[in-house]
């Protein structure tokens, strides 16, 4: 129940948070490396929006972006490996993303996370339309029945459970997925970044989107940027090979990946 004076109103906690808490402090013991880049979508953007003129189909950023995070990944799939208890790296052939959408319930604005199964094997219109049908009908999704049990739990319970599905890598791709992907705002104004506490070995943080000067053909001309963090686990993957990975998805992005692909 609320309460109010006239200093200050106490709201409820939303429940739906305690899952952020318990993740946000398993996530610090993790041993993460953060890349803060910027990927010129200038190209993207126009190959989607000739995409739509062409066809009348309008597909989103964010399909594309996934679809492209697959590409990439699937290259050298040890970026989204996990080291189980008997020491041992598990490297997963599906890729399977973590996207979290805000999403209204009840009237308010809350944030549900969705897991696309094996995007590594989808095209974008595929994951367009997983989009669109998640976001009309968040409230059935396995996902979101999960969350309403799981934070009901007592918070021990919910603790251990924690730690025994970033311990036992299959469990954590059925209930968690084996990359994460958040956004702290792609369409806000000017650059900007933000630093998660993961429990993933690959996070990618989305920030805004914004104008700045870039260099194409000698010219200087007005492009469009997007800022990324990429947030990789230290005792998984080392710098190089990381450093590689990000240098992918860059090209993929950068290029203007055909929709129709």
């Amino acid at each position: 129940m609320k309460e109010r004076n006239d200093i200050f109103t106490a709201l409820p906690y939303p429940r739906a948070r305690l899952l952020m808490a318990d993740g946000g402090r398993l996530g610090l013991k993790q041993h993460t490396i953060h890349g803060l880049v910027e990927f010129d979508i200038t190209n993207a953007r126009e190959s989607l929006r000739r995409h739509r003129k062409q066809t009348g189909e309008a597909l989103s950023f964010s399909a594309y972006f996934l679809a492209c995070l697959g590409k990439a990944i699937e290259e050298d799939k040890q970026v989204h490996a996990y080291r189980n208890r008997r020491n041992q790296l598990v490297v997963f052939e599906d890729v399977d993303v973590n996207m979290l959408f805000e999403v209204e319930v009840e009237g308010e604005k809350m944030i549900r996370p969705h897991i696309f199964r094996g995007v590594n094997h989808m095209s974008i219109r595929e994951i367009h339309e997983e989009i669109r049908a998640f976001q009309d009908q968040h409230e059935g999704s396995e996902e979101s029945k999960f969350i309403n049990w799981f934070v009901r739990l007592p918070g021990f319970i919910r603790q251990l459970f924690l730690r025994t599905l970033l311990k036992t890598p299959r469990m954590l791709k059925e209930y968690y997925g084996t990359v994460m992907v958040s956004s702290i705002g792609m369409f806000g104004n000017g650059s900007g970044w933000g630093i998660p506490v993961p429990n993933h070995s690959l996070q990618l943080t989305l920030g805004c989107i914004c104008d700045k000067p870039g260099v194409v053909d000698h010219r200087i001309e007005v492009r469009k940027y997007m800022s990324v963090t990429i947030s990789l686990d230290h005792d998984v993957i080392d710098g190089a090979p990381a450093a590689r990975f990000i240098n992918r998805l860059k090209k993929l992005i950068e290029d203007g990946y055909e929709p129709t692909a």
